[in-house]
């Protein structure tokens, strides 16, 4: 089961002319149901723009787009709203109110799920706060679970966006840059947790990366974009440093050299032919 098809896909950023580029020019994937791949590419290349689109956020202009084997934008408003609640789109900067507890603000994660007045009332008693501790604790955030989030350091709040994460009934997560603001140690329990989460659900993981290395250790399928093209699409071990320096040509890459493909599948207890 296919939890995207696009062909020959074509995004314009909103509110531009005919004239200007696409944000993302004649994209096709197949991504199947469970499947965890990474996204990496420039600055300016369309990763965040390839995830909104893959959350039914952005309307493609051309081509063909489908989500869980049909078309989201033939569909009616209520059942495009109704779609959207399988899919997880967690953006760099997570918009999560100021004032607000961390607890109700991880919790809002279950709204899709909740009648109105269950939603009212959480926020003045938090309906389940175990499953917002629990979920903050993996990512080593328990303590904050009655903080303000205003109160929070930026890499603080992505780990407290990434918490709702946990508790969304969603199919496919999209995550948009998870550690930009995070140290390397902290990046790597946020990469484990995000990939041990989808596996247990049988749901589709697509991370955008700046950190290169991160991107080759972690997940098994790479999707490079630039200039809002596929500039490759392949399993890790496949990935040579001579891709990586073309990709990035004319940027400083985030990255490293790949790693020893044979020796991180002997770690990781993997066949090296992921």
């Amino acid at each position: 089961m296919s939890t995207y098809l696009l062909r020959n896909l074509t995004v314009r950023h909103l509110g531009a002319g005919p004239a200007a580029a696409p944000a993302l020019q004649a994209i096709s994937l197949a991504v199947r149901q469970g499947e965890q791949l990474a996204l990496i590419g420039p600055s300016g290349a369309g990763k965040t723009t390839l995830l909104a689109a893959l959350a039914c956020a952005q309307r493609p202009a051309e081509g063909g787009f489908e989500v869980f084997g049909g078309d989201p934008w033939a569909l009616g408003e209520a059942a495009r709203h109704r779609l959207r609640a399988r899919l997880f789109l967690a953006p760099q900067t997570p918009p999560l109110p100021p004032r607000q507890r961390v607890v109700t603000a991880v919790l809002a994660a279950r709204l899709p799920q909740w009648s109105v007045w269950r939603a009212l009332a959480s926020l003045f008693k938090p309906a389940d706060p175990e499953a917002a501790w629990q979920a903050l604790s993996r990512f080593n955030l328990g303590d904050k679970l009655y903080s303000r989030v205003d109160r929070l350091s930026g890499g603080e709040r992505q780990r407290c966006g990434l918490a709702r994460l946990l508790l969304s009934p969603a199919d496919a997560l999209l995550v948009d840059e998870p550690l930009s603001a995070l140290d390397p140690a902290l990046s790597e329990l946020t990469l484990a947790t995000l990939r041990e989460e989808a596996a247990a659900r049988n749901a589709t993981l697509i991370c955008s990366l700046h950190q290169v290395d991160l991107a080759l250790r972690h997940f098994p399928r790479i999707v490079a974009l630039r200039d809002g093209r596929v500039e490759f699409d392949l399993p890790r071990a496949q990935v040579t440093q001579r891709m990586i320096d073309e990709l990035y040509q004319g940027e400083q890459a985030a990255s490293a050299p790949p790693p020893d493909h044979d020796a991180l599948a002997v770690k990781l207890g993997i066949g090296a032919c992921l």
